[in-house]
């Protein structure tokens, strides 16, 4: 400040002096820097009053400690009440393991390993296995599980157990809940092999339950197959019966038209009685011309001419008679118009058209025959039956319940759905 004070005087006393000289633009210039530099800059305003400053509370707040007791409620508590559950309270549980396939006749009749299972699994006795598979799971084998134990026993709560165990006078559809937790059956689509598991507290009784669900199965497989070969052969055997009874009229009304006609064969007969009449009219016409022959040496009163005569009326009246039973017989006896060849003519259609009936039931009843044998060989070959790879075991440890993994699963189920509510809490308070 003083020297630019100092600076100022000097330039004036020198702009003084020289007042009558014009000054030139750069004195000017610095003239004005000397000037700007030398006005003192006021300071700014003090503040009114000191800002404030937030100074952290010491200890929890109250949203933390609601989160804590949150966790504690949500986590611990049924982590550790699942725990003891699981070390104190649970009864032990042993698995009884079983594995069959439903085969057929003419899978098992495969070449090799490999298409024993193509076969067995692309096969129609997948649809088998589903069903099997359903069964098993059913409300039926329940029911029968009943007929045959006292479920009460085998699956009843043992001590203190009673979410494990079977509760008393349950509903069907309870009863069929709980079996399906006991039991676990799964189908492999690749090998066509089930695999069935059944679980209970000792493990005789569950070795003895995976039996009979293998023994009702091979039953349902069994019905399955005879109820598939009774429908299968129904249709054939019907198909024979038809044709059976239609031969039987056929043959029928074949020997009422011979027993009618007194004729096993009327062409055959026909051709006899063509040939008798030939012989007879050829007789007639020797014996004829043996009369003319006498009649021109002997009188007419002779004994040899009436002889001759006698015996030619005899041929006439023989030919006479084959005529009329070989051209019309007892049937055509009253016709007045009926001649002989219409009434062999008749006959000859009538039995040709009983003979061709006959015949094409014959046919048609063989046919029968041999497509109710060829549907019983396929049948056969397409017959059903439960093989069993492994028969059901006896478990010496106990493998159920996981105490660990389900402790473990309680926790984890825990800590997620405090995690869930921790987070909604802070995305409501934020947007607030």
């Amino acid at each position: 400040m003083a020297d630019g004070s100092r600076m100022k005087q000097a330039v004036k006393t020198d702009s003084e002096s020289d007042v009558s000289s014009p000054k030139s633009p750069s004195l000017r210039l610095l003239q004005e820097l000397l000037e700007t530099r030398a006005t003192p800059v006021e300071p700014p305003p003090a503040p009114t009053h000191e800002p404030q400053i937030d100074v952290p509370e010491r200890g929890l707040r109250f949203r933390h400690k609601v989160l804590i007791a949150a966790c504690a409620l949500m986590v611990a508590v049924p982590t550790v009440a699942t725990g003891t559950y699981m070390a104190f309270f649970a009864a032990d549980q042993y698995h009884s393991a079983a594995s069959f396939s439903v085969r057929s006749m003419d899978s098992a009749q495969a070449s090799d390993i490999l298409g024993v299972f193509t076969q067995a699994s692309t096969g129609s006795t997948a649809s088998d296995s589903y069903v099997l598979l359903d069964f098993i799971r059913s409300e039926k084998m329940v029911q029968r599980l009943e007929s045959q134990f006292d479920l009460n026993a085998i699956f009843g709560r043992r001590g203190l157990d009673f979410f494990y165990g079977l509760g008393e006078d349950l509903p069907i559809e309870e009863k069929v809940d709980y079996w399906q937790s006991m039991v676990d059956v799964s189908f492999d689509h690749a090998s066509g092999i089930l695999n069935l598991e059944v679980r209970a507290f000792t493990p005789e009784d569950a070795r003895a339950v995976a039996d009979f669900v293998v023994q009702e199965s091979e039953k349902v497989i069994n019905d399955l197959s005879l109820s598939a070969r009774n429908e299968v052969l129904a249709a054939s055997q019907q198909e024979v019966e038809l044709a059976e009874e239609r031969l039987s009229r056929a043959r029928a009304a074949l020997q009422d038209f011979r027993a009618v006609s007194q004729e096993a064969d009327p062409l055959e007969g026909a051709k006899l009685a063509a040939q008798l009449i030939a012989t007879l009219e050829q007789r007639l016409v020797q014996l004829q011309t043996e009369l003319q022959t006498a009649l021109n040496q002997m009188g007419e009163d002779t004994p040899r001419i009436r002889v001759m005569r006698s015996e030619i009326q005899s041929l006439e009246a023989q030919i006479e008679a084959e005529k009329q039973r070989f051209g019309s017989g007892p049937a055509a006896k009253g016709s007045r118009n009926g001649s002989a060849s219409s009434g062999v003519a008749s006959r000859i259609q009538r039995y040709d058209a009983l003979e061709t009936e006959r015949e094409f039931a014959e046919r048609t009843y063989t046919s029968a025959l041999t497509s109710l044998e060829r549907a019983r060989m396929d049948v056969s070959g397409r017959q059903r039956y439960l093989a069993v790879f492994i028969d059901p075991t006896l478990s010496e440890l106990s493998q159920y319940p996981s105490r660990i993994w389900n402790t473990l699963l309680v926790f984890i189920a825990s800590v997620f759905a405090w995690s869930l509510g921790a987070m909604a809490y802070y995305n409501i308070r934020d947007r607030n």
